[in-house]
């Protein structure tokens, strides 16, 4: 399969460890403070480079490919422990490079991946950094500031809802590069407030078409649900991975010691807001699809809402976090706007990490 050549000044190498083999880019000196970059769904490392060559001087970024994704060895994702297989490739990778901690950084579902590994080893992280994180309650099929699955089932959820829209999953099973309605092209787009394109198109498709399919990669398996939309999460992927079936990490104020947070997102995010453009409820209220049974019985997903009492639990338990709003940027702020996510992030690293 086609990879993405990456750019001048960052490293492409394979870490071998006990769980899977990993595809890591590096960019800085080998003795800077490391930074660790986990990418979201339907992407790779390859989105982070950019970020990466424009870290601060004594930082070293660090970027691998997460299980299902680009060049790491192909291995499935159990669902039903959420995202602690990726947590756990993580830790793995940080004992294999001989690292004694990091700071995180998370993006969409990698936010998801880097929350877990808080919860797991707190000790290692010197400073979290979510971008565009998706909701500590998984994404979509909730309905209040605590989390409340909408149906015992987490209908609506998971590897089904993706699913749902066929023709993309069809298209990037077939590598599909064109820019017809439904590509992988035009859901890559959709991240971005419009008329942004960003300048290495290419190589980010190229990074999105490495994503591993199958019903126990991307999307996952599936299962027929009594409630609406009549589909349920299956046990394997990476979208059953992030469904509130298996995904529940609100417990982020209990961590001990608590590193300080930076959550970063854009002002025009439809990917995770609290009118999400995956969710089910959002969608159904949209009237975008048939048969929903009203916001009472199954409600869009305050997404934000409920990140920010997470956040603001953290806090109140001793922790600290900024929430940082990129003015015309959507799901992709660090992409979409470099100069603005840069002065944010790397004032976090310098002052507050």
């Amino acid at each position: 399969m086609e990879q993405p050549v990456a750019l001048p000044g960052v490293t492409s190498s394979f870490v071998e460890t006990p769980r899977l083999r990993i595809h890591l880019l590096s960019a800085g000196p080998a003795d800077g403070a490391p930074v660790v970059f986990l990418h979201g769904n339907l992407a790779a490392a390859t989105y982070w480079e950019e970020t990466m060559l424009a870290l601060p001087a004594g930082f070293r970024g660090l970027a691998p490919d997460l299980r299902g994704y680009g060049q790491t060895e192909d291995r499935p994702v159990d669902a039903t422990r959420g995202p602690r297989d990726w947590a756990d490739d993580l830790e793995a990778l940080r004992l294999a490079l001989g690292l004694e901690s990091w700071h995180l950084v998370g993006w969409s579902l990698g936010g998801l991946a880097a929350m877990q590994y808080l919860l797991d080893h707190a000790p290692a992280v010197r400073s979290l950094t979510l971008v565009a994180p998706g909701s500590p309650y998984g994404y979509g099929g909730t309905k209040d500031l605590a989390g409340t699955p909408v149906n015992p089932d987490c209908s609506g959820t998971g590897a089904g809802a993706a699913a749902a829209n066929a023709e993309l999953i069809q298209r990037l099973a077939a590598g599909d590069r064109s820019a017809d309605p439904g590509s992988p092209r035009q859901a890559l787009l959709a991240m971005y407030k419009a008329p942004f394109r960003p300048p290495r198109e290419e190589d980010l498709l190229t990074a999105t078409l490495a994503t591993k399919m199958g019903p126990d990669r991307f999307p996952g398996d599936y299962v027929a649900s009594a409630y609406w939309p009549f589909v349920a999460p299956g046990r394997w992927g990476p979208a059953n991975a992030i469904s509130p079936k298996y995904c529940r990490l609100d417990n982020l104020p209990a961590v001990e010691p608590k590193p300080p947070v930076l959550w970063v997102r854009g002002s025009h995010d439809l990917t995770v807001s609290d009118m999400a453009m995956g969710d089910f409820g959002a969608l159904g209220k949209l009237g975008l699809v048939p048969g929903w049974p009203g916001e009472e019985a199954y409600p869009p997903q305050p997404m934000l809402a409920q990140t920010r009492a997470v956040l603001d639990r953290y806090q109140a338990q001793g922790g600290r976090y900024r929430e940082v709003v990129i003015a015309d940027a959507a799901h992709a702020p660090h992409i979409e706007k470099p100069a603005e996510f840069g002065a944010a992030f790397h004032e976090f690293l310098r002052r507050d990490a």
